[in-house]
């Protein structure tokens, strides 16, 4: 796949803007606070604990010789200091979350609670299945809905997140590819407008990566695809919707086209949130797609995880799916786990144990307190936030791609053509009105990209509130004022860091300042 070659300025400008700085350091309700060590001590501890009993140690020469070196505070100031540092957190309770390509969406708070139900939060996997069967049920209903909504037979609820649920799908192939003799399809046509783990999965599986360029639409050139067909063709990666935001037309002949030849279809299925109820991925003729559980159904994204990506497997490829896996007998559950039998042909296990339990409770929540006609429209409202956002922004930004696009909205930086702003700049300036910048140099077929995905959250409110600050950035940088987005962010509490020398060479231990005069 190409890599940006853009380049990124993101050393500290030299122009500044007048701040007011407050001899405190905080700005109004934003408290400034320092690294818990620089408020703490390591010496002293908040709390009086009684020294332990002496027992004989079983760490086995691993007892620790040193202090811990944590820094101690009394329980004020651990609150203050935690709620301060959340106050520093960008969050979808806070505000539009426009990551493009991320679908940062709201996380219903009955699926927390239900979450925590006894039977499902502490459910252990070591525990017998018998005392288990309620969680079992539970993935395997789960299960059935996922299958009902994309239309195909199977699905692995064992993958733990996107690019898992990707090596699942791949590795599926590859075992079914074994197992028919074609050791000699190694080949994978992986499309420039798809993920970029989709070429990343595939060489770890073992294939070779061959790329398909894009038409001046943004989707796929069949011709193109059509001359890279051959005997040795494994499959194809295709995202669709695309990280262009857009539909791929001619899905269902990329489909005939693949099987024409022998080869296996895994559609990257992040953005299954512009699809739900609409489309079924097992009618366009799919052999293999990942789910992310949090951007389609609703369950936490990133550090509220850990994540799940089922992934969905055609006639073909079902009896190649990794253990365990849960099937039924009767009215009891049971986990398949060993390579005999129903599981002879799995290609082995992907992980210890079998998905993730909280992920699954809230998933399966989502879709039933939505029920089918909720899905459906959280699709339709997706959708119709990003074309409302591309079309409010039209005039001012410039749309990459003409038409209509699917759940997420792509701008290129020809706006900013001469004005001296970059896209960088301009997402710095986005901080200072309060909102997380959207996905920018994403996806790298575009320049200067600027990716926006509202999802169906954001009520029209909210999406004016965002769309008149985005206009006012726009016209603002045309009007030339250049000082202004080198400075920005002005009240973010580290104003603009040197990216690149932060990602080389991050400082991730804390040293005790040495002592003045010493």
């Amino acid at each position: 796949m190409a890599m940006n070659k853009q380049g990124r300025p993101t050393t500290p400008m030299g122009s500044e803007q007048a701040v007011f700085q407050t001899v405190s350091g905080n700005k109004g309700l934003a408290q400034a606070e320092k690294l818990i060590f620089e408020i703490g001590d390591i010496h002293q501890t908040g709390v009086d604990l009684a020294k332990p009993v002496k027992v004989k140690s079983r760490l086995g020469g691993m007892e620790r010789t040193d202090p811990i070196g944590l820094a101690g505070l009394s329980e004020p100031q651990a609150m203050r200091h935690y709620v301060r540092l959340s106050q520093k957190n960008y969050a979808i309770d806070l505000g539009v979350y426009p990551l493009g390509s991320c679908t940062m969406k709201h996380n219903p708070r009955l699926n927390e609670k239900v979450a925590r139900m006894p039977g499902f939060a502490d459910v252990h996997p070591l525990q017998p299945e018998s005392t288990a069967q309620g969680a079992l049920e539970l993935i395997h209903v789960l299960a059935h809905w996922i299958c009902t909504l994309t239309g195909m037979p199977s699905v692995a609820m064992t993958p733990k997140a996107g690019a898992h649920g990707e090596w699942c799908g791949m590795a599926a192939i590859r075992a079914r590819l074994d197992a028919d003799g074609h050791t000699h399809k190694r080949r994978v046509l992986v499309p420039e407008s798809a993920h970029g783990t989709n070429p990343a999965t595939a060489a770890q599986c073992g294939f070779s990566i061959d790329e398909i360029p894009a038409t001046d639409d943004g989707r796929v050139d069949l011709e193109a695809l059509k001359a890279k067909l051959g005997d040795d063709v494994a499959g194809i990666m295709l995202t669709n919707p695309n990280t262009c935001g857009l539909f791929e037309r001619d899905i269902i002949e990329i489909a005939d086209l693949i099987h024409s030849v022998g080869g296996y279809f895994y559609c990257d299925g992040a953005n299954f949130n512009a699809l739900v109820g609409r489309v079924r991925p097992g009618d366009l003729g799919i052999d293999a797609m990942h789910l992310n559980l949090h951007k389609t159904f609703s369950t936490p994204h990133g550090g509220g995880g850990p994540g799940a990506g089922p992934t969905v497997l055609s006639d073909a490829l079902k009896d190649y799916a990794p253990l365990p896996f849960v099937t039924r007998d009767g009215d009891q559950y049971r986990f398949v786990e060993h390579k005999e039998g129903e599981g002879a042909a799995s290609f082995g296990r992907m992980c210890a144990f079998h998905g993730q339990m909280g992920m699954f409770t809230r998933a399966l929540t989502y879709m039933m307190s939505h029920g089918s006609d909720g899905l459906k429209q959280a699709t339709e409202d997706a959708v119709l936030n990003a074309n409302y956002i591309q079309a409010s922004l039209s005039d001012v930004m410039t749309p990459a791609f003409g038409g209509v696009c699917m759940h997420e909205a792509l701008f290129d930086d020809r706006f900013l053509e001469d004005t001296g702003v970059t896209t960088l700049d301009f997402a710095k300036a986005m901080i200072d009105e309060g909102y997380h910048p959207m996905t920018m140099y994403f996806p790298l077929v575009v320049h200067g990209a600027m990716l926006i995905e509202p999802t169906e959250s954001e009520s029209k409110q909210e999406l004016d509130r965002f769309i008149a600050s985005m206009r006012g950035l726009a016209q603002r940088a045309k009007a030339g004022d250049v000082d202004f987005f080198q400075a920005a962010p002005i009240y973010a509490p580290m104003r603009r860091l040197d990216e690149t020398q932060a990602a080389r060479k991050p400082v991730l231990r804390w040293t005790e300042p040495a002592e003045a005069g010493k």
